[in-house]
């Protein structure tokens, strides 16, 4: 007998951050004992496959071959993980058994955990998958229940249900399925997949509820906010317990534009990548992690999964409580900062990852929370205020663009009614796009992106702002680091009143946006 005759290949995808490399499931019926063995270096989920395939196949109807089956999973050094490979076993099993034509396959990609009844489940990190395989101009054979990921590629898909439906559109003779088996009910289309993140920190839906014409008074911190959400400057603010520093940060989501269709792939796919399912709308990712999450939960890693850095890609990374966060995560913050991509190394395994966010930070001016209060709340020694200050490292902030002190607000500002007059998302949001579009006119990319090449041509500045720039760096002592930052700031501040060149009232606001007070106790 011809060993060749019993030996089948289907092709799938294994998950590898936002990479998809193609992986061979061959399948060998061969003689001796019955037995089934799984080689390919597969983790505890893909060897369990075995039992789940078996099952799915007697209980579908289907006769289980009484042979030594082999599986192999190439190329055998990568690593294998989750149920999607029980579906392209099941194929390879069958067709190497005859049951179905085997030079099918050769086009085609599986995807799709099996229950015990031969029902297709919902497969997580499947949406980079699908994407290249679209690429590559595969037909891929999907569980139904990923519909969402697969309404975001185009290319050849087919939803099926269970194992019947992938046999028949493989032109095998479908078995009667045992009537006792009940459908699995269909998917919650308000649950995501679980994921350890969702626990870290979930994507907020506010920017649909949060008007920043519901904050009283702050109106240099709202101005402040105009200028990051049109320059993707990152922010960080400093103020006493209950100022609205979160509030503030809740509300620059709606400030900023809808995602464009490409970049609504690249958010997608980081989400789906993460575990979880892709969410919809076409806002702007907000990531508000707390301040006990490691630097693995901030960078990412574990199985290769991304962080909240990457999570957060072409949206926005709220750190509340800045200087509470463990040092070593905060210091892995500043290479993607500057880079816009974290790097994921593990033993067996390199990952990148987009992480190109915009970074707002919340902190108090002290431990108390209330240094230079005038009615003398705060006890902290400057000892202690500079212990406090320190744990946030002077190169981390040197790499945030402006900084802004919130004072507490007047008791009056709190009892009288939000005035009618006040602006609204909307109307900052039209200021912002129109900013946003000048800069993309003009260079191709944001304010905070450019480098210190395209700073000196772009951010070129007459005498008079260029005196009280120079003024300003003397006297506040700042880096060239944050002499380009001030620069962009107040090319941003000039974008936003639609003024051709830096004028000098542009570069106050920069300067004054970049110089924080000592506190006082």
């Amino acid at each position: 007998m011809d060993a060749r005759k019993n030996l089948s290949t289907v092709f799938s995808r294994a998950p590898a951050g936002l990479e998809a490399p193609l992986v061979r499931v061959e399948v060998h019926l061969g003689t001796g004992l019955p037995a089934f063995g799984l080689v390919g270096l597969p983790e505890a989920v893909v060897r369990e496959s075995r039992e789940r395939v078996r099952a799915a196949l007697v209980t579908a109807g289907y006769e289980f071959p009484q042979r030594r089956i082999t599986v192999n999973l190439s190329p055998a050094d990568l690593p294998k993980e989750g149920g999607r490979f029980d579906l392209p076993i099941a194929v390879g099993i069958l067709a190497a058994d005859h049951k179905i034509n085997a030079r099918l396959l050769k086009q085609r990609e599986f995807y799709g955990e099996l229950s015990l009844g031969g029902a297709l489940r919902e497969t997580r990190k499947l949406l980079p998958a699908l994407i290249a395989g679209a690429k590559r101009g595969s037909e891929i054979i999907l569980p139904a229940a990923n519909s969402l990921e697969a309404s975001l590629v185009s290319g050849k898909l087919r939803l099926m249900n269970n194992l019947d439906e992938v046999v028949a559109a493989l032109g095998g003779r479908a078995a009667p399925r045992p009537a006792a088996l009940a459908p699995l009910p269909a998917p919650d289309p308000d649950q995501s997949a679980a994921s350890d993140f969702e626990t870290i920190g979930a994507l907020k839906a506010i920017a649909d509820i949060a008007d920043i014409a519901e904050i009283r008074g702050q109106y240099a911190a709202k101005r402040a906010l105009e200028i990051a959400a049109a320059g993707d400057h990152g922010l960080l603010m400093i103020g006493p317990p209950g100022a609205g520093k979160t509030l503030l940060a809740q509300r620059l989501p709606g400030l900023l534009p809808p995602l464009s269709e490409q970049e609504f792939l690249e958010v997608a796919s980081l989400e789906s990548a993460a575990g979880r399912r892709p969410s919809i709308g076409g806002r702007r990712p907000f990531r508000s992690p707390q301040h006990t999450a490691s630097m693995a939960a901030l960078i990412g890693g574990g199985a290769m999964r991304p962080g909240e850095l990457s999570l957060a890609h072409l949206g926005v990374l709220f750190l509340d409580e800045f200087p509470e966060f463990p040092r070593n995560a905060l210091e892995a913050l500043r290479e993607p900062m500057e880079s816009g991509m974290v790097s994921v190394a593990r033993l067996k395994q390199t990952c990148e990852f987009p992480a190109r966010f915009q970074l707002v930070a919340a902190m108090n001016p002290c431990p108390c929370g209330y240094a230079g209060d005038v009615r003398g709340r705060c006890h902290c020694t400057a000892e202690q205020i500079a212990r406090y200050r320190s744990r946030i490292s002077g190169p981390l902030v040197d790499r945030i663009d402006i900084h802004i002190e919130l004072s507490a607000l007047p008791v009056q500002d709190l009892m009288t009614d939000a005035p009618q007059s006040a602006e609204t998302s909307a109307t900052v949001a039209q200021r912002v796009a129109a900013a946003r579009e000048l800069q993309l006119q003009r260079q191709g990319k944001l304010n905070s992106r450019l480098t210190p090449v395209e700073v000196a041509r772009i951010c070129a500045v007459a005498r008079e702002p260029r005196a009280l720039l120079a003024t300003a760096i003397a006297r506040l002592g700042l880096s060239a680091r944050a002499y380009h930052r001030v620069l962009k700031v107040a090319r941003t501040c000039a974008d936003l009143g639609g003024a051709p060149e830096i004028r000098t009232l542009d570069v106050a606001e920069a300067v004054k946006l970049r110089a924080l007070d000592q506190p006082k106790c």
